[in-house]
């Protein structure tokens, strides 16, 4: 008993010295990560042979099915993809210039962190898309993906990227190293303290993901800036990258709870009493936790000005005294601009195609605001559409033209769960009971994209109503399908998307019942020729959100990363 009381002070004793002793803290991190990669070094070894056996074996299997076309010899890295993906470029890669020599064979782990790799939403779009331009810059690394979900196969997971992206990846220099704590990142596990919580969960699962295999490069593509932190603290000569969609924690956010007005957040107005103050000193204690875990970040990305505003108030002080020097940039994030564009014309035959609808598209989630537009859209109707009707039913006139036919709120969405279901329901209750409009609000659940393509080439308008949207990759699909947007007045969809283009505007700024209504009237009431103007200029916007866009930016952040990288290994343990 008295040499396990003995062991446990000296246990204790040390854990205190090390956390007094930032020197010793940063030891003790450089000890455990090289025995960490000295343990996973057989497996790193292992997965490196299989990938150049399987792109030997897919090389051999090209040459024998296509034996009249034979392809040039080159160390080209385009012309390596294309003998990997069947002889030809997928459809979705971006025409890249060829790299340059510098670091054009590293041959490196390059891993990225996204534990839900198979959900299939933006994240994952943008998870791929990266995927895609890092095999062709570097064609000899290995690409690893950290994912929880072990239901999908690595075949799986690449067929679902093609299906529902139009991306094709070339599947043996990609690898899926499967983890067994995603749980301890699930909000539902934290019913109180969740951000704080789901944070510290993330320790377990970047815990998880490194012991897996130590890599050379780590990205992370969720917003897990805990788990790059602690990867910084075991491979000191590990470059980190964070692709941020959103701040876990915003000064908006802090703001919200005082404020009173509606629509502005799930938090809005619970800063009131004991409680809510509370809530704001742990947010704020929260705060300053993440800017000093997110200041350790080598490069780091954003998916919008307004997230970039945000992360640059929040880590840039801790970046500059830890002394990172490459500044937080806007990437924003790949969006099917290109499949719009060829899919849906615009001109003037379209044009007589379109309905008056307006349309929203977006997962039925309480912060989409959907309640906000089925008012706004009975409000409109009320005040512009049912007048009008009114008033021409009640004084006829053969010179008088036809009132304009009634249009449909449309709203299209996932539905993941029981509570999105019950949302649903309760959306479906509010539009019966407000009796004026009818039939004229459908409910489309879980539409394929065929079908959203259909409404996408036949509406008018296309809305979203989320307060600080952090980009919206839904309104830069409403503008490449020609759509007139109408957004709420704040976040990414304000500053990023729906701005003038030669002075001229591309959609509507809206906020209220009132304000939505009225942008409403707005986008239905163009003529002919200004309408179809206003689709052209939206449409001619979207083309800086497109795949080939995004992957260029990935490849000049990637090259970054690689330097630091081929700097750093000489000089320190990573």
């Amino acid at each position: 008993m008295a040499i396990m009381y003995t062991t446990l002070a000296v246990l204790l004793a040390t854990a205190v010295t090390f956390a007094l002793t930032p020197y010793a803290f940063r030891l003790l991190g450089r000890t455990i990560g090289r025995n960490i990669r000295s343990r996973t070094q057989q497996r790193r070894e292992l997965l490196l042979r299989r990938a150049a056996a399987e792109e030997q074996e897919a090389h051999e299997h090209d040459a024998q099915s296509a034996p009249a076309t034979k392809l040039p010899e080159s160390t080209s890295s385009d012309e390596d993809w294309e003998s990997v993906a069947d002889g030809k470029t997928p459809p979705s890669a971006p025409p890249l210039t060829p790299p340059p020599p510098s670091n054009a064979d590293f041959a490196g782990v390059i891993a990225f962190f996204h534990p839900f790799c198979n959900a299939g939403g933006g994240g994952e779009r943008v998870l791929f898309a990266a995927l895609l331009a890092t095999q062709h810059r570097y064609p000899r690394a290995l690409c690893i993906v950290y994912t929880g979900d072990h239901a999908a196969s690595k075949a799986q997971i690449l067929a679902n990227a093609r299906t529902r992206f139009n991306i094709a990846l070339a599947p043996a220099r990609i690898c899926f190293l499967y983890l067994g704590t995603r749980d301890h990142v699930l909000a539902s596990r934290y019913p109180r303290f969740t951000l704080l919580g789901q944070s510290l969960g993330s320790l377990v699962l970047g815990w998880d993901a490194v012991t897996l295999l130590a890599p050379d490069v780590l990205v992370d593509t969720m917003g897990y800036a805990f788990a790059l932190a602690l990867s910084k603290w075991l491979f000191p000569a590990v470059p980190t990258a964070a692709y941020v969609h959103y701040p876990t924690i915003s000064t908006d956010m802090l703001a919200s709870l005082s404020d009173e007005v509606s629509g502005r957040g799930l938090n809005a107005g619970l800063g009131k009493g004991l409680r809510g103050r509370l809530k704001h000193y742990y947010w704020r204690l929260f705060a300053k936790l993440y800017s000093r875990v997110g200041g350790s970040v080598d490069v780091v990305m954003t998916n919008s000005t307004w997230t970039q505003n945000h992360i640059t108030r929040l880590w840039a002080p801790s970046r500059r005294r830890q002394g990172k020097t490459h500044p937080i940039t806007v990437l924003y994030p790949p969006c099917a601009v290109a499949e719009l564009e060829a899919k849906i014309p615009l001109n003037a035959a379209s044009e007589q195609k379109r309905t008056r609808n307006i349309l929203y598209i977006a997962q039925f989630r309480p912060e989409k605001m959907h309640h906000l537009i089925i008012d706004a859209f009975h409000a409109y109707l009320l005040k512009h559409h049912n007048t009008t009707n009114t008033n021409t039913t009640n004084n006829p006139s053969p010179s008088s033209p036809p009132p304009p036919p009634q249009p449909k709120l449309i709203l299209i969405g996932s539905v993941r769960d029981a509570s999105d279901e019950k949302l649903v329901y309760k959306l479906r209750l509010q539009a019966q009971t407000l009796k004026p409009l009818g039939g004229q609000v459908d409910f489309v659940i879980n539409a394929p994209w065929p079908a959203i393509l259909t409404h996408l080439a036949t509406a008018s308008v296309g809305v979203n109503a989320m307060w600080n949207e952090h980009f919206g990759i839904g309104v830069v699909e409403y503008q490449a399908a020609g759509l007139v947007a109408v957004v709420n007045d704040s976040g990414g969809p304000k500053v990023d998307i729906v701005v003038p283009v030669d002075g001229e505007a591309t959609g509507f700024l809206a906020s209220g019942v009132e304000g939505f209504a009225d942008a409403f009237e707005a986008a239905l009431g163009l003529g002919g020729e200004e309408g179809f103007a206003m689709r052209v200029r939206a449409r001619r916007s979207a083309g800086r959100f497109s795949e080939e866009v995004f992957a260029r930016g990935w490849v000049g952040r990637l090259e970054g990363l690689v330097e630091l990288r081929v700097g750093w290994a000489g000089g320190s343990e990573g």
